[in-house]
């Protein structure tokens, strides 16, 4: 950085190319040496009330006598602004850094130092409940987009000097300012540095969100459906991995935080888990995996029952099921995968649409994958009820849906020419494949395999807190795990 104010402020434009928010602020110091000086802003990022008062007010009337630039610079930041948040900047770089961050960066002409002052005072969306993550008993509590109030909503749960956030940036472009959040008398240091790693070899050029990390955060070795990545938008449920040894990270200008390393059996735990009774979290679980198994399995074995093994069907379903399927024009495997292509159009039609359209979508859908088609003989009753009831079971863990539905056409396609057998083939593949997986480290597929009965008390049932509270087992205290004597 030059010493020479003019220069600094020239460079500033030149890089902005006199862009319309970038703003200074000129100014000449009460000062027998008459010194120059200037507050420099992005337009909108911070709040003009803040920097008149809390900035330059008190720039204009302090009497500097006859200090020199690096004096003058000195009583500025310890003696005439009482801001609580100063920070000092060296390069251009970091000039760049803070201004588009809601900071007012202060320059005097001589001084070799320039000066940020939090002023940040952006339009932003207030902490809400999230949609994704709905809970009966609990938090109504959800992250937001700035990255310092997720800090609080973590910081205020966690009231421990264990809790550390470290301050990172990615994207070459973007410039986006990310928090690597963890306990670090729980957390193993092998999985911390290799998450510092990980972001470090990023070379993205813009980072907008938290799914723009999720493939440097994956373990190299086999392909899966799944991730190793967990994702969460709601501050109780972070606290509460936090204190198994997890790493939150947290990503400025998204709701949600990544957490690593995430497991299978987590998909199906949830915070009202923990609020309700044992009994009734255990009921809960077991619906969860039921219907996880349904939504996956359901349409490929209706397909390879239908079309190969109509043995397997009770009597009375079978006639049933035989005179519909012998109304319509289509093979079982083509009708199955026809009604499940149709619904994913309708659900992100839905997603897609502005609201007040929904309606039409919704009833429009009705007729075209309802009563009408059937009515039409171009698709049977039995084929609906099993696509609807499979589509009914994905949304019981939403976070799986992605993998869910593209198994669901796999199971589909493959018990559709292979009948139960390709399915049979197909599940091992992918229960192989699951099990091979690992995220830092850590078997994706842990407490089940490999098997852990000190585990199982809160996979599909949960113990009571008189026994959860007491041993809380550290993430890479895991059985098989790498990090195993860290």
């Amino acid at each position: 950085m030059n010493s020479s104010l003019k220069e600094n402020i020239n460079q500033l434009k030149k890089m902005f190319n006199n862009s319309a928010d970038f703003t200074v602020r000129d100014m000449k110091l009460k000062s027998q040496l008459k010194l120059n000086a200037a507050v420099i802003t992005i337009e909108g990022m911070c709040s003009k009330e803040v920097v008149a008062i809390s900035v330059i007010n008190p720039l204009l009337e302090y009497d500097f006598e006859y200090a020199k630039p690096e004096k003058v610079f000195e009583l500025i930041e310890k003696t005439v602004l009482t801001s609580s948040e100063i920070v000092e900047v060296n390069s251009i770089d970091e000039v760049i850094t803070f201004s588009t961050s809601g900071f007012a960066v202060i320059a005097v002409d001589g001084a070799s130092k320039m000066l940020a002052i939090g002023t940040q005072g952006f339009s932003f969306r207030g902490v809400n409940e999230p949609e994704s993550e709905v809970v009966q008993r609990g938090s109504r509590e959800g992250f937001t987009e700035p990255l310092r109030i997720n800090m609080t909503l973590i910081r205020r749960r966690i009231k421990s000097p264990d809790l550390v956030f470290e301050t990172v940036t990615v994207g070459s472009t973007s410039q986006t300012q990310m928090m690597i959040c963890y306990l670090q008398k729980r957390v193993s240091e092998n999985i911390l540095e290799e998450v510092r790693k990980r972001l470090a070899s990023c070379d993205l050029k813009t980072v907008l969100a938290s799914g723009y990390l999720t493939d440097y955060l994956e373990d190299r070795g086999a392909k899966s459906l799944f991730s190793g990545v967990g994702i969460s938008e709601r501050p109780d449920t972070v606290c509460g991995k936090l204190t198994e040894g997890r790493v939150a990270i947290l990503v400025d200008g998204t709701p949600a935080v990544i957490i690593v390393p995430h497991l299978f059996v987590e998909e199906f735990q949830s915070v009202d888990d923990y609020s309700s009774r044992p009994y009734y979290a255990a009921f809960v679980r077991i619906l969860k995996y039921i219907s996880f198994f349904a939504a996956v399995f359901l349409p490929g074995l209706y397909t390879a029952f239908a079309q190969f093994h109509p043995e397997y069907f009770p009597t009375g379903l079978l006639i049933k099921t035989s005179e519909a399927l012998l109304q319509t024009p289509l093979s079982v495997t083509f009708e199955v995968i026809l009604i499940t292509f149709l619904y994913e159009i309708m659900r992100e039609a839905g997603l897609r649409i502005p609201k007040p359209l929904g309606h039409a979508v919704s009833i429009v859908g009705a007729l075209v994958i309802g009563e009408s088609a059937v009515s039409a003989g171009i698709i049977s009753s039995s084929s609906l009820m099993v696509v609807a009831a499979a589509a009914i079971c994905s949304y019981v863990t939403a976070a799986l849906y992605p993998p869910i539905m593209v198994l669901r056409f796999a199971f589909v396609i493959v018990g559709g020419i292979f009948g139960l057998w390709g399915i049979v083939l197909l599940a091992c593949i992918l229960l192989i494949n699951m099990c091979g997986k690992t995220s830092f480290g850590v078997p994706y597929m842990s407490s089940l395999a490999p098997f852990s009965w000190r585990r199982m008390r809160d996979v599909f049932v949960r113990d009571g807190w008189r026994k959860l509270g007491k041993h809380t087992i550290k993430i890479q205290k895991f059985p098989e795990t790498e990090e195993y004597d860290a």
